[in-house]
């Protein structure tokens, strides 16, 4: 299995996302080769702006490991995080962070470049084509 398998499964949690009405991000988080935490944008439905797929896949994972750091961990999200789900990502210390479609508005690279653990491996763009096309066709439906 390899990061595009991961990032479909990805995909899969944003399209329930997307069926939900919430903005169409979906993450999982892999360790040793096994999905161990999935979920999807949930600001709507909980009210809560902190809701984000990488929240909440982040909480999943570490009650899924018993622990808070996501070390020896893959977390795999469609879109570029936020600079607030990087400073998660930072502080879980995830070993490897995969996306999909860049973010030039609100994703960390453009306010907080340094947010993430400094070891933590990043990739970028991964199904980056399908990943942005969901998002974009969201939006155009909400117009």
């Amino acid at each position: 299995m390899n990061d595009t398998h991961f990032m479909k499964q990805a995909l899969i949690e944003a399209d329930k996302a997307a069926a939900k009405g919430e903005v169409p991000v979906g993450a999982v988080v892999v360790c040793k080769g096994r999905v161990i935490a999935r979920a999807c944008n949930l600001t709507e439905a909980l009210n809560d702006v902190t809701a984000h797929a990488e929240m909440q896949v982040i909480t999943a994972a570490a009650n899924a490991l018993g622990g808070k750091y996501l070390n020896d961990c893959t977390l795999y999200v469609t879109v570029e995080p936020c600079v607030m789900c990087a400073g998660a990502i930072a502080w879980a210390q995830t070993g490897r962070l995969v996306f999909g479609a860049p973010d030039e508005k609100r994703g960390y690279r453009r306010y907080a470049q340094q947010a993430l653990h400094p070891k933590t491996e990043v990739v970028s763009g991964i199904m980056a084509d399908e990943c942005s096309q969901k998002m974009k066709e969201f939006f155009l439906s909400k117009r």
